[in-house]
């Protein structure tokens, strides 16, 4: 598998990364199961592994810690802080009480004494960038976590977390993590030009858009519909776009020669501020489902087709990128002008 440079990190990775959300209780529980999909991915050249605190609440990185023994060295481990680990509004964000403590937590769970990459889950509304930049930076000295990035974040946080980093002298975000697929393309508006700008890493995650583009029939029982069955329904108005663009992409990887998932997987790969992208498989038949989409280079005709069912820069449903809403659009409050408040007073 073909290696590139993670942004100015310096790591080299593999161009699959191996996404470890599927492991533990939100997918397969078997820890030996587990251990096997993830050696497998690394026999066939994958080098990182991708995890979060908040998978199963730890297991995932506990998974992926008894699978690095013996193979540390030769890995690129990956994890990320910043969601909910419990009831406790102190035990999420960015702020410096928090990521003290929750480094300590996920390098115990993975049984190692240093993070490859640590990466800010989801942006925190309500801590300056200025603290979790300093922190993070604490944290590079004391040789805890090698660099750190950061995840979901829009193209005006990226560029305010770098001129934060700049004008307060700490280290800086030198990757982003943004989902991005076939029926995920918002990144390429803004996201991606930015973060070419700033020379960040770009991982990417959800290739085959939660299973959308697995190429299943049975979409509505699959593993992931289980927990958001509305999602994969094909009768509500953005069920009825993915299902339209399905038809025109199945037909066009017919015409390749090639299964719809290594025309998702080869698409994510395609664009050139991608440096690696994740899947997520639960299973060795769906890793072993996916590992040729990193074989497959889509030429510029094929590209223009895609680009004909699916318009650049546009995502078929907005619900696909949970977790990502602004303050002010979930809390009415925070768009509305108190009662009583008198304008120009």
């Amino acid at each position: 598998m073909e290696r590139r440079t993670l942004g100015k990190t310096g790591i080299s990775v593999s161009e699959l990364s191996l996404g470890a959300m599927m492991f533990g209780r939100m997918g397969n529980p078997d820890h030996e199961d587990s251990i096997r999909v993830i050696h497998r991915a690394l026999d066939a050249g994958i080098n990182v592994i991708d995890t979060a605190d908040v998978y199963s609440l730890g297991e995932s990185e506990e998974i992926v810690g008894k699978a690095a023994r013996g193979r540390r060295d030769d890995l690129v481990i990956a994890t990320k802080f910043g969601l909910p680990m419990g009831e406790d509004p102190n035990r999420r964000g960015g702020s410096r009480r928090w990521i003290v403590r929750a480094v300590e937590d996920s390098l115990r769970r993975l049984g190692t004494d240093h993070i490859d990459l640590y990466q800010m889950h989801r942006p925190d509304h309500g801590t300056d960038v200025s603290e979790t930049l300093a922190a993070l930076t604490d944290l590079v000295r004391a040789g805890k976590i090698r660099a750190f990035g950061s995840s979901m974040f829009p193209a005006e946080l990226i560029s305010e977390a770098q001129w934060a980093a700049e004008r307060q002298g700490s280290y800086r975000f030198l990757t982003e993590q943004s989902m991005y697929s076939l029926f995920t393309r918002g990144p390429e508006r803004a996201v991606f030009p930015t973060a070419q700008r700033h020379g960040l890493g770009m991982l990417t995650f959800s290739p085959l858009n939660g299973g959308w583009l697995s190429g299943r029939a049975d979409l509505a029982s699959s593993h992931r519909a289980s927990s958001r069955p509305a999602h994969y329904d094909t009768t509500t108005p953005t069920g009825r776009l993915k299902a339209t663009a399905l038809t025109g992409l199945t037909a066009l990887a017919g015409e390749m020669g090639i299964t719809l998932p290594h025309l998702a997987i080869a698409f994510a790969r395609a664009h050139p501020a991608v440096t690696s992208v994740l899947i997520g498989p639960r299973t060795a038949e769906q890793l072993d489902g996916v590992l040729p989409g990193a074989d497959i280079d889509l030429p510029d005709d094929v590209l223009d087709r895609i680009d004909a069912i699916i318009t650049p820069g546009t995502d078929l449903s907005p619900a696909d990128n949970y977790a990502t809403t602004p303050p002010a659009l979930e809390n009415p409050r925070l768009r509305r002008r108190s009662a009583g408040t008198v304008s120009g007073i």
